[in-house]
């Protein structure tokens, strides 16, 4: 029987709607298996070498399992770890924390520029996935100077980012440089704007222009680095960085153990934050899992 002459048949029509509800139900599924990533967090332990000239130094431990734990409490599927500052460039706790995580983690290691290929690929196979440049209160570096200038090449073919943890008006001269390079750059921490200026700091304004490329991400993490009033800063620059960037490349960290910080802050405290400062479920949804390719998950 038919619907009406040369129409579908009760048969066809029954198994096109079930094909749609199959096609539903995959897609709903595929959503719900979303990673949920966070971008931005830090493991160590008091019994670890501090670097010489370090700018400070904890005084609790942050070990791996904690973290673990953290992620498992709070819904996330994988992380990222960042290699402190204070432990210089010895990234050989932060590649056994990347073994023992059996995958479900990446790093981002902190390298000298005259760091050899053979170190980074290693570094590669152990899941780092990038370098941090922390700017905080050092020179900016001579990107043009010879060892700079292998590092950047080596960083380019291997496909590595570079992270960079810098106030918002020095970003403007560096990141220029660094997309010279051809290398792909993430801005810590809402780019870390003058907090007496806030989403008007022409620094970070210079900032979201930037989004304007291809190969420059940014870390809504960590509010209160840029200010007691960095969460009302926050849900200003949201907006801003959304329109500038697009979802794809907005990053989520929750900051843990959130180093100096510690008194006010917890992980489950900014993961709600993010809630609040992204209320729509399936554009928070995009962003927690848009650094899948970035960090090769």
């Amino acid at each position: 029987m038919t619907f009406s002459q040369g129409g579908l048949t009760r048969r066809q029509f029954g198994a096109g709607l079930a094909s749609l509800a199959t096609a539903v139900a995959t897609t709903v599924r595929s959503e719900a298996a979303l990673p949920t990533i966070d971008t931005h967090a830090h493991v160590f332990h008091r019994g670890l070498k501090l670097a010489p000239g370090r700018r400070y130094a904890p005084d609790s431990d942050a070990p791996l399992a904690l973290y673990l734990e953290q992620l498992d409490r709070n819904g996330m599927s994988n992380g990222v770890l960042v290699q402190p500052s204070f432990l210089g460039t010895d990234n050989s706790y932060l590649v056994e924390c990347l073994k023992q995580a059996n995958g479900r983690l990446r790093g981002i290691a902190v390298v000298d520029p005259a760091v050899s290929a053979n170190e980074l690929r290693a570094l590669d196979r152990a899941g780092v996935a990038g370098i941090r440049l922390n700017l905080i209160g050092q020179p900016l570096p001579d990107l043009a100077a010879g060892e700079w200038k292998a590092l950047l090449g080596n960083l380019k073919v291997m496909g590595w980012q570079v992270e960079i943890q810098r106030n918002a008006s020095d970003l403007a001269v560096l990141a220029p440089q660094l997309l010279d390079h051809g290398v792909t750059i993430v801005l810590d921490h809402y780019a870390l704007p003058d907090p007496k200026l806030g989403v008007a700091d022409p620094g970070f304004q210079s900032a979201l222009r930037l989004g304007a490329t291809t190969n420059v991400w940014v870390k809504i993490s960590a509010p209160y680095r840029n200010g007691a009033a960095g969460e009302d800063f926050a849900s200003a620059a949201y907006p801003l960085l959304r329109d500038a960037y697009g979802l794809d490349r907005l990053l989520w960290g929750s900051d843990w153990p959130h180093t100096q910080f510690e008194a006010t802050q917890s992980y489950t405290k900014n993961r709600l934050f993010l809630d609040a400062l992204i209320v729509d479920n399936g554009e928070r949804a995009q962003v927690l899992a848009s650094p899948r390719s970035l960090f090769r998950f």
